[in-house]
C-alpha cells in the first residue's frame, strides 16, 4: 500500500512540473504565435488581393462556412472589383481554413490555403502549388466542381485519395460564391 501511494505521490509530482512548464512555454511563445498567424493572414491577403486595396474586416456571424469578409477596392478607381472571404471547413483531419478572392458576380479570382490538419501524402495534397487552379474562374458562370467525376483527369489524379478535402473545399468555395452573389444583389439597392 506504501508503495502504490509513493507511486501516486511521485506521479502527481511529475505532472504538476510537466504542467508548470507547459504553461511557462505557452506564455514565453504565445505572442511569437500571434505575431506569425498574424503574418501569414497578409501574407495570404496579398496574395489573393491581386494589388487591389482590401478594406476592413467584416465579421459574419450567421454562416457556418464564412467567418468573415474584405470588400476589394480598385487600387486607382477605388470602385469594388470583388471580395476576399475567410473560409472554414472540416476535412478527413479537421478543420481547413482558406482564403479566397471572389469577383462581384462570384466566380473565383484566388485560392490561399491557410490551415489544415490533413493526412500527409493524401490531403496534404491540397497544399500543393496548382491544387488550387481547378477552382480559378468558376462559381458563376461555371460550376464549381463538387465531386470527382466533374473534373479533368489530370485534376482527378490530383484530388486521388484525398476525396473528403476535395469535397470540403468544394463546398465551402461553392458557398461562398452563393455568398457573394447575396452580396452583390445587396449593394445593387
Amino acid at each position: 500500500m506504501k508503495l502504490f501511494f509513493k507511486t501516486a505521490l511521485v506521479l502527481g509530482l511529475i505532472c504538476s512540473i510537466s504542467g508548470a512548464i507547459l504553461v511557462l512555454v505557452n506564455n514565453i511563445t504565445s505572442d511569437r504565435i500571434e505575431l506569425n498567424e498574424f503574418n501569414k493572414l497578409n501574407l495570404a491577403l496579398n496574395k489573393v488581393s491581386f494589388n487591389n486595396n482590401i478594406s476592413d474586416k467584416v465579421e459574419v456571424t450567421d454562416n457556418h462556412s464564412i467567418d468573415s469578409y474584405y470588400n476589394l477596392m480598385d487600387f486607382k478607381t477605388n470602385s469594388l472589383k470583388g471580395y476576399i472571404l475567410s473560409l472554414k471547413g472540416n476535412g478527413y483531419g479537421g478543420e481547413i481554413s482558406l482564403l479566397a478572392s471572389y469577383d462581384t458576380k462570384g466566380n473565383i479570382m484566388a485560392v490561399e490555403l491557410i490551415s489544415n490538419s490533413e493526412t500527409p501524402g493524401v490531403g496534404k495534397k491540397a497544399e500543393n502549388k496548382g491544387y488550387m487552379d481547378k477552382y480559378i474562374g468558376k462559381g458563376s458562370d461555371i460550376a464549381i466542381p463538387l465531386n470527382k467525376n466533374q473534373l479533368s483527369d489530370p485534376d482527378k489524379n490530383l484530388v486521388s485519395g484525398a476525396t473528403i478535402t476535395f469535397t470540403s473545399i468544394s463546398k465551402m468555395l461553392n458557398e461562398g460564391s452563393f455568398f457573394v452573389k447575396n452580396l452583390g444583389e445587396k449593394n445593387e439597392y
